[in-house]
């Protein structure tokens, strides 16, 4: 009877061990579904924040190329000696505006933030971009930063009310930022970005700080995989003229057409104002790190 009784505690002893064994394995092997969320999510918030900071850029480029057609001195004329070629077109040679500015990379040049440009981008103003009710649209003409190619066509119109906060609606439309190997991102963006520093310094526009808020959508592809979001600014975007990239603020991406629920949300930080190339995403309580372009 003892020994029955021994044999049997030995044997439950094992299927508790088992047990005990199996819930570590099952813990410890990561889950192939809850994976495949978190790096579609991190995609969607890397490709979000690199389109951010790509045609940022060409808004403070727009602004740069001189006081005749903005302020001057901002996005690479800030930051480039022997490039770009800058050719200016008059429709009415009597009239200063409309204007169009072609900013000619030629077969590529690197400039003093490192970056290699080549092709071009073109701007045509309907007046001084300072102005209220100006407008400028921009398009590329086989126009790459480093490998990637950008397309579409970008939109700023000076929406200014009172002129110690100049206001600006900018428009991505059919954005596109193409790599070597044929991935892509598609992006359209409809922000609001509002100068909150600087405005009595005009003739010194690299104090100037600019807030933006707004939304955006847009499509990633990577490999044969295809991911769309929408993006929404939680906390303004701040911008600072002498800064290359966004110091601080945040965005909150969704993805659309998946039922995987809030905790696959993304939320990208930009940091806490310092002048940097990081930003985080923070998906599901995990913190990714992102290196702006």
């Amino acid at each position: 009877m003892q020994m029955k009784t021994l044999q049997r505690t030995a044997l439950v002893a094992l299927v508790v061990t088992v047990s005990l064994m199996a819930c570590q394995k099952d813990q410890q092997t990561p889950d192939p579904i809850e994976e495949k969320e978190a790096l579609a999510s991190r995609t969607v918030g890397e490709s979000d924040a690199e389109a951010e900071i790509v045609y940022d850029g060409i808004f403070d480029d727009a602004m740069g190329v001189n006081q005749e057609v903005a302020m001057g001195g901002t996005g690479i004329f800030g930051r480039l000696t022997a490039c770009p070629t800058v050719t200016v077109t008059r429709t009415v040679a009597q009239l200063p505006f409309p204007v169009r500015v072609v900013l000619d990379f030629g077969t590529g040049c690197v400039g003093r933030d490192g970056k290699f440009r080549k092709g071009k981008i073109i701007h045509v103003y309907t007046n001084r971009l300072l102005i209220p009710g100006a407008i400028v649209e921009t398009s590329f003409d086989n126009y790459y930063q480093d490998s990637i190619k950008i397309e579409g066509a970008y939109r700023i119109k000076n929406t200014t009310e009172s002129p110690l906060r100049p206001r600006y609606q900018t428009n991505v439309i059919n954005g596109k930022l193409i790599r070597p190997n044929g991935n892509f991102t598609l992006w359209n963006g409809e922000k609001v970005r509002t100068q909150i520093e600087g405005a009595l310094t005009p003739v010194m526009p690299m104090d100037d700080v600019f807030s933006t808020t707004g939304t955006a959508r847009g499509q990633v592809r990577r490999d044969t995989t295809n991911i769309f979001w929408n993006s929404t600014i939680v906390e303004p975007l701040i911008k600072k003229m002498n800064c290359r990239w966004i110091v601080k603020g945040t965005v909150r991406t969704v993805r659309e057409n998946t039922n995987s629920g809030e905790r696959w949300q993304g939320v990208i930080n930009y940091g806490n104002g310092e002048c940097d190339n990081r930003a985080v995403v923070v998906i599901n309580g995990v913190t990714y790190l992102i290196t702006l372009p």
